[in-house]
């Protein structure tokens, strides 16, 4: 797990930036299944997951910005239809700005009906929630248990299958 969160962060210092917010937006998911008895990723364990270790960073004094739901219905869009307006999105459309030189940020404002976030802020705080959660979970039955048929990389193979030479799996 922590090495795909090293190669979300390796995907925004490349300047990927489909990658990088595409495999971000499945991290939810990810943590939502391994974390639960069934193993099994649903809508509602991302949303909650999310609503745990997220939300607190996407509140101002005007309300909740993004939501678990609001997160999920984007990835859903993104992922699936490859676009950026769901029709079940508080949002007409949610667009992200790239990282720039400058030093200023366009970060969870709304224009209209369109929602903009920092891209790197929200790939970052997403991968800082998951560090969060590894660190509450990991360990415990329910963890080792999803997470051995989590895929992963393996650098010398994967024996009997193949041996001396990285595959994931």
């Amino acid at each position: 797990m922590r090495n795909l969160l090293e190669q979300i962060q390796a995907a925004l210092e490349a300047n990927l930036y489909y990658v990088g917010l595409m495999v971000t937006l499945t991290v939810p998911d990810i943590c939502g299944a391994i974390g639960s008895d069934t193993g099994v990723a649903r809508h509602w364990k991302y949303v909650q997951w999310f609503d745990k270790y997220l939300a607190a960073r996407y509140s101002s004094g005007s309300g909740q910005v993004i939501t678990g739901e609001d997160c999920y219905a984007f990835r859903c869009s993104l992922l699936h239809q490859g676009t950026s307006q769901s029709p079940k999105s508080r949002y007409g459309r949610v667009f992200f700005v790239e990282p720039r030189d400058s030093r200023a940020t366009m970060h969870c404002n709304v224009h209209n009906d369109a929602l903009n976030i920092d891209l790197r802020i929200f790939c970052e705080d997403i991968i800082a929630g998951a560090m969060q959660w590894l660190d509450e979970v990991e360990g415990t039955p329910t963890f080792e248990r999803n997470y051995n048929k989590f895929m992963r990389r393996y650098p010398n193979g994967l024996a009997p299958f193949v041996v001396g030479f990285p595959v994931i799996g």
